[in-house]
């Protein structure tokens, strides 16, 4: 019931689940939604009613992973926006400025609100728009989440009220502004949820471990925001959940909450997310 202008963060669990649904259990539901095509999301009925009420949302990540099919099997990447060269830890604490840590993936999404037919706790769910992959990472993998490059996009994504439908989709479109290096098949174990799953490494000797030019922002931002208080360490480990998370009703806040909120909390936990 958020006015048009207003941003609201909310924990909402992934894998939308579409508000007609009538069983009394979510994960019976016959069908994955992580993930929707722009091409079809308009023929599909759990996201064409979402997307045309204006339920868009943007989904916030460090980067994603994705696996290139090899002959001796599948290499993983991580993908990600471009990374400032200027550490967080370098900027004075007090300068008054916004968030400059690590640059979040910002990805157009569509959400829907369940309610149980007997009663209870409304679920919020959401599913990542993907596309055709971009021309440079198009070699790793075949189709991307639909990403979106700046406030002005970001704005006019989540602006529903005066941002009709048909004109947000065009901001649905392959990003060309994406950094990505090879990571350790490390990550290929759900089991493994640790900042070494993000660790660059050479192609061709994956048993060594090796920090690159391009990657010394994103280790750097790993490292200090596991420093500081024993919760602060334990919120910044990235974290697995496959079960339904039942949210609070969204807070209602000023437009500025999400740079306030990276400012205050030093960057969200890392999620492991395919395409």
């Amino acid at each position: 019931d958020a006015d048009s202008s207003e941003r609201v963060l909310m924990d909402m669990r992934w894998g939308l689940v579409p508000s007609w649904f009538k069983e009394d259990d979510p994960s019976k539901m016959q069908f994955k939604t992580s993930n929707c095509r722009s091409d079809t999301m308009l023929s599909k009925s759990s996201y064409k009613g979402p997307l045309l009420k204006g339920k868009r949302c943007v989904v916030l990540a460090d980067g994603f992973y994705e696996w290139q099919q090899c002959g001796g099997g599948k290499q993983p990447y991580f993908i990600y926006f471009p990374q400032s060269k200027k550490h967080p830890a370098e900027e004075e604490e007090d300068s008054g400025e916004e968030w400059r840590g690590w640059r979040l993936l910002t990805m157009a999404g569509i959400f829907d609100c369940w309610e149980p037919p007997k009663g209870g706790e409304p679920l919020y769910t959401y599913t990542i728009i993907t596309v055709d992959a971009s021309k440079d990472v198009s070699f790793i993998h075949h189709r991307m989440p639909a990403i979106l490059d700046g406030d002005e996009a970001i704005e006019k994504w989540l602006d529903f009220a005066e941002v009709p439908t048909r004109e947000a989709m065009k901001l649905i479109r392959p990003a060309e502004n994406i950094a990505f290096h090879p990571v350790s098949t490390f990550v290929n174990s759900v089991r493994n949820d640790t900042p070494e799953c993000l660790v660059p490494i050479e192609l061709g000797a994956p048993k060594e471990v090796k920090a690159t030019a391009s990657s010394k922002a994103m280790l750097g931002w790993l490292k200090s925001s596991q420093e500081g208080s024993p919760q602060k360490k334990e919120d910044a480990l990235p974290r697995w959940k496959s079960q339904f998370i039942h949210s609070p009703s969204p807070k209602k806040s000023s437009a500025g909450i999400l740079r306030q909120w990276l400012g205050q909390e030093g960057g969200p936990p890392a999620k492991k997310q395919k395409a």
